[in-house]
């Protein structure tokens, strides 16, 4: 998130946007990363249990993917229209659960949001609070087709590293001791 791990409530939902898939666009991604007969062959997936060609889950999510990078960029440039200090994200240590409920298929429309749901403050990175969210997509008939569960870092406003980290910091930025303590 583009907010302060402090300014981030648990059960805050960001709605993302949609995207309408086309056939043209689930061939092409299909074709150059997961070329399946039933996401690049119409006439073949026709005659699958699919009822028809449908988007890899691997297009789903980057397509939810990238409407919640931009969520986040326009959250980061409203913050800063309201003379806000946005906050600091970080990387992702990874997804916990992915689910692909339904089939995507050419002309379903997919509404992504994502969900807060749990945080804590990081045992391994002082300075750092993990969000836990889950980001979904719905199709045009209220019908979910994808689900992830993930985890985030996000940097504390008001952070003070202790006196122990302090004074490690410290010394290594003496060149000599920097070695030693680095041995």
């Amino acid at each position: 998130m583009t907010r302060w791990y402090e300014d981030i409530p648990v059960g805050h939902v960001l709605e993302l946007g949609s995207h309408r898939f086309e056939q043209d666009e689930i061939i092409r991604f299909a074709t150059r990363y997961d070329p399946q007969y039933f996401h690049i062959d119409p006439a073949a997936a026709a005659h699958s249990h699919f009822d028809g060609l449908i988007a890899s889950g691997w297009h789903t999510v980057c397509v939810g993917h990238r409407l919640m990078v931009d969520a986040l960029f326009a959250e980061e440039e409203r913050l800063l229209a309201e003379g806000k200090q946005p906050g600091v994200s970080g990387p992702s240590p990874g997804v916990n659960k992915m689910e692909f409920k339904a089939p995507v298929h050419p002309g379903d429309t997919v509404t992504f949001q994502l969900l807060i749901n749990g945080k804590r403050e990081s045992n391994s990175l002082p300075g750092w609070g993990l969000l836990y969210s889950r980001i979904s997509g719905t199709n045009q008939h209220g019908e979910l087709v994808y689900a992830a569960d993930l985890v985030g870092f996000s940097k504390l406003r008001d952070f003070t590293p202790p006196l122990r980290l302090r004074l490690r910091q410290a010394l290594l930025r003496i060149p000599l001791l920097n070695r030693l303590i680095r041995k």
